[in-house]
Parts: structure tokens; sequence; C-alpha cells
């Protein structure tokens, strides 16, 4: 993916996830970090772990115990496209949200598109669980 020049509109600054400290204080993130970090934190956080927001998060850690199928890869997907919608409401066009999921062997793979609502710009992750962290 190309660089994002930087300007007015992707010009906050955030903290970063998970929190640290740096020479100056909290280290910070710029959105498209913020946005990933969000998503992350949805991906890792267990559902219930979150006192105020129990249905928050997918618990994905857990999944490399689950058996890897397609029941698997479309609940993730439905669940992930759900937790998302509402945790990037506002920073990622809602119609530009896509979330896919397929495995193989002991390998989950779970790529992440959206685009930037300020910003039109355009972001894929991927996230490979293997069981080997």
């Amino acid at each position: 993916m190309a660089g994002l020049t930087r300007t007015r509109l992707n010009n906050r600054d955030y903290l970063s996830f998970p929190f640290t400290i740096g020479p100056g204080g909290g280290a910070l993130s710029s959105r498209q970090q913020h946005v990933r970090e969000q998503i992350e934190q949805v991906l890792f956080t267990n559902p219930g772990e979150r006192w105020y927001r129990p249905d928050f998060g997918i618990g994905a850690r857990a999944l490399v115990f689950e058996p890897n199928s397609s029941p698997l890869w479309e609940l993730v997907k439905k669940r992930l496209l759900a937790t998302l919608a509402e945790a990037l409401k506002g920073e990622v066009l809602p119609e530009s949200l896509a979330v896919e999921v397929s495995g193989e062997n002991e390998r989950l793979t779970i790529l992440i598109s959206y685009q930037l609502a300020a910003l039109r710009h355009s972001e894929q992750l991927e996230f490979v669980l293997n069981g080997d962290e």
C-alpha cells in the first residue's frame, strides 16, 4: 500500500494501544494506526472481558481450538462484521467494511478491508492465526 500524506484531516493523533509511555509521555498513533489498533482490540479481546461491554470482541486466540472449517469461518465473519461495524463507527465507511475468513490445516486467515471515512483511503489487513503464539 502506498504511504498516506498527512493533511489536516488525518493529522489527529490518538493514544496508541496498547498504552505505552515514551520519553514525551504516552505513545501516539496516527488515524490509520488507530483504526488498525481498534481492529486488533476487537479480534483479540475475549467476549465478556470488558466489564461494561460484554459483547465486545471475538476472542480470536480461542479459535485455534475450534474445528477449522466453513461453519467456523461463517460464524467468525458474521460476528466480526457486526462488532467491527459498531467499534469503527465514524472512522470507517460502513459499506466498505468487508471480512473474509478462510483456513487450511491449523491456519486461520482473516482478511479485513475497509475505507477510512474522512480520507477515502482504502486499507486491507490480514491476520493469520496458527496456534504458534
